[in-house]
């Protein structure tokens, strides 16, 4: 099966009822072999075309990934950029707010950490958490001490995914690209995996209490992502929902789309102007004797 990043692309203005998005499609490899000869295909170029932004200097690149507890976002990320420079590349993931950040707006945290032109900035979770754990936990909301006014349930979601909006259009007409991620799982499979934490040693560390209390919110969180989904994706910084109850296939997925949105912007290496080139010839000539 050929990927067409289209094919998970939220159009702008459209509705989105996950129960209409599958968490599993048909594989775009027939065996493991194929798999990885694919994804290594894709890092490579991927690799390159990372090479050729960080030389262009132009644009930055912002990837933001959001999911529920063992959708795949670590290893999406490990392994679909495992071939770039990490000079060029940064990962950052957002848990709970500290004391600080929570003196500020719900941006102010995640705005810091924007990447540079040149650079890839990778956002495990990000400011959209602002919008989905605390719209599932309301009291998380009231502990960021807002004026009561503006309180108010039923608008401030429609403000924030405002907020959000007007903050990724600037960022568009300032150079930064964004393409979003939201990977998902079934909570069949998300059972499964939870299972695997348990009974392989090697990954008991990555499962908590925690993650089975909020499993217990499923509902209101798909209800959550629904509204943000539609909300917040625009032509400029569009979601894309994943499939992701096959974690390889959902690599591919995510790799390609990161490639296509790369050679979207038609970089090139910058051109020597004849006054370097006379530079570079009087380097030269020096470096021979």
């Amino acid at each position: 099966m050929k990927i067409k990043s289209q094919d998970f692309c939220v159009q702008e203005g459209e509705q989105v009822d996950l129960n209409k998005w599958p968490t599993l499609v048909k594989p775009a490899y027939k065996s493991k072999k194929e798999y990885k000869k694919c994804l290594d295909e894709h890092v490579e170029e991927l690799s390159e075309l990372q090479r050729l932004h960080y030389a262009s200097n132009r644009y930055a690149l912002l990837l933001i990934f959001q999911a529920m507890d063992a959708a795949g976002k670590d290893g999406a990320i490990r392994h679909v950029m495992s071939g770039v420079n990490p000079q060029g590349c940064q990962v950052f993931s957002f848990k709970h707010p500290s004391a600080a950040e929570l003196e500020h707006d719900f941006l102010w945290r995640t705005t810091r950490d924007l990447p540079e032109r040149g650079r890839i900035g990778i956002f495990n979770r990000s400011y959209y958490e602002e919008v989905l754990i605390v719209r599932v936990h309301p009291e998380i909301l009231r502990g960021e001490r807002l004026p009561d006014e503006l309180l108010d349930e039923k608008a401030i979601w429609q403000d924030r995914y405002r907020s959000i909006v007007d903050l990724e259009n600037h960022l568009y007409r300032n150079g930064t690209r964004i393409i979003k991620f939201f990977l998902h799982l079934s909570e069949e499979e998300q059972r499964k995996r939870f299972l695997d934490r348990i009974d392989e040693p090697e990954k008991n560390w990555k499962f908590s209490q925690a993650d089975i209390v909020e499993r217990g919110f499923w509902k209101q969180y798909m209800q959550a992502y629904e509204a943000c989904l539609s909300a917040t994706s625009t032509k400029i910084a569009p979601w894309y929902v994943v499939p992701a109850d096959d974690k390889e296939n959902a690599r591919l997925i995510v790799s390609k789309i990161v490639l296509d949105g790369l050679n979207e912007l038609k970089m090139t290496y910058p051109k020597t102007t004849a006054k370097r080139r006379r530079e570079l010839k009087s380097i030269r000539k020096l470096l021979v004797k």
